[in-house]
Formats: C-alpha cells, structure tokens, sequence
C-alpha cells in the first residue's frame, strides 16, 4: 500500500533530482531513501525516476505522479488541520437564536467580535421569540440563545451578559410627554401595552412589579409579541408601554420615550444545554463573557 510518507519522500526527491540532498532535507541515509522510492514505484507498476550516477530525472509518469501528489498531500494537510481547528472551535457551525430586543444591544458587538475572531465558523442567526427559545435550545435547534433570564429550567445553563433598565414609552401628545423623569404612581389609571406573560414572564413581572410599587394594579390594554409594534401603538395613543432602554433606537414619529425613577432592571443572558458538544460553543461562550 502506498503511504502518504512515501509520496512525501517522492515530492522532495522530485524537487532536489538528487538522493543523497533528498535524503539530507529528509533527515535520513540515502539507503533508506532509495528503498522507499524502488517501493513506490513497484506498487504503482512505473518508472518515476531515472536513476544517473550523480542525479535523477523524473519519467513522464514521475512528473504526473508528482503534481499529483502536491495535491493529494496539500488536501491531506488540510484534511489534518480542519480536524484540529474544528476540535478547538474555530471551524464548522453555530447556530444562535436571539430575541428582537437583543438587536439593539447585544447582539451587534457580540457578533462582530465572534465573526472577527473565528471567520472560518458559519454563523446562523435567528431572530426568535422570546419565550420559544428555551425550549429551541433544549430540542437542539438552537447551540445558544441570547434571551431574557428564563429563571431556572432544567436542563438549561444561562450567564449575565447585560443589565438594561425599562424605560417609558409615551405619545407625544400625552401629559407624561414632557415630565423628563416619571414615577411609577405617575402611572396610574394610564393603559398599558405590553407583551404577553408567555413572550417574557421576566418582563411581563418587571412591569406588574414596579406599577405595585406606585401602589396600583396595571391595566393591560393590549398584547403583542414585538416590540416595534408595542411602540407603534403606542404613536397611535392606544396606550403607553414600559419597554427595554435599548428600543430608544427605534425611531417613530408620534413616540417618546422618558426615564424612569427607580426603573426596573431586566438581565440579559445567553443560554444553552450544558449537554451541546459542539466546539464551537465554548469560544462563543467566552466571547459572552466580555459583556456587550
């Protein structure tokens, strides 16, 4: 059977055309050298080389088998090399789900520098739901999911990646517009837009919590999932919204958004299945770590 150490000893034997030099680049004795080389081409039935007293020619044959072999040994070396990085995470792909309010904060700066660091890992983002993604990241469809802190689900790990206050989202008409601080018994009696209990029962407790803290039950005039489109009712005057500081960015004509006193704080996390053996994982985990 030929070997790849064979057709290595043939490469550089083919670039000297002498055996005593092939033999010195190879760190060997020349008999050695001329064994394997005799070996070589009784298992492929041909002539590579012509042997002269002081130098050796390549054969018609001898110098396919060479370009041949340049090849054969670049995708072997490669072959090896893809083995090693994709054990260290830094070949093959990952897959992350993420919720929308993650694209105004996290997101941005965590990608960048994960794609920056390991450009040769495919990077499948997805924008997710909120209250699917724990449930994704356990069925494996997801490796990580950048979410709100789910509390403890088992079989699930998460980490702290960032601390974002709730801000006040108003018309720009309405009388809050123009307070640059608000309270929370400032809210009282005013109806509110907010995502379902099931999207975010992080951020649906968030809210309830601090309307309890004016000393009032809120009033939930409607429900739905997005955020944008909670800001966009909002400029319709159907109510007013507690939402996460980073939807500041989102710019709609008609909305304002106001501080908040004592603003209630929601946690940012990745999470993922401690069980994942991708490799990939763990050097997206560590960029985590660097917060956003």
């Amino acid at each position: 059977m030929i070997d790849i150490r064979q057709m290595r000893y043939f490469v550089v034997l083919a670039e000297t055309l002498h055996f005593g030099r092939a033999a010195e680049r190879l760190h060997l004795s020349q008999p050695p050298l001329s064994r394997q080389i005799a070996a070589l081409e009784k298992e492929l039935g041909v002539r590579l080389l012509e042997r002269h007293s002081r130098h050796a020619t390549l054969t018609h044959a001898g110098r396919r088998f060479l370009a041949d072999s340049k090849a054969v040994l670049a995708a072997f070396d490669q072959a090896c090399l893809n083995a090693q990085l994709a054990e260290r995470g830094q070949l093959g792909e990952l897959s992350i789900g993420f919720m929308m309010y993650a694209t105004y904060t996290v997101i941005p700066g965590l990608v960048r520098r994960y794609v920056a660091n390991y450009p040769m890992v495919h990077t499948r983002l997805r924008e997710v739901v909120p209250g699917s993604l724990a449930a994704d990241i356990l069925a494996g469809r997801f490796d990580a999911g950048i979410m709100f802190d789910p509390g403890f689900i088992r079989g699930l790990e998460t980490s702290a990646i960032l601390s974002e206050p709730l801000c006040l989202a108003v018309p720009s008409d309405h009388p809050l517009a123009v307070r640059p601080l608000i309270e929370a018994k400032d809210l009282e009696d005013e109806p509110l837009i907010a995502a379902p209990v099931e999207v975010s029962s992080m951020l649906r407790d968030a809210i309830v919590q601090y309307c309890r803290s004016g000393g009032f039950e809120p009033t939930i005039r409607l429900e739905t999932q997005l955020q944008h489109t909670i800001v966009n009712l909002v400029a319709e005057g159907l109510g007013i919204a507690l939402v996460p500081q980073g939807i500041r960015k989102v710019t709609v004509a008609g909305t304002i958004f106001r501080d908040l006193e004592d603003a209630p704080i929601v946690n940012h996390v990745v999470a993922w299945r401690p069980g994942n053996l991708n490799p990939a994982l763990v050097p997206f985990l560590k960029e985590c770590e660097q917060k956003a």
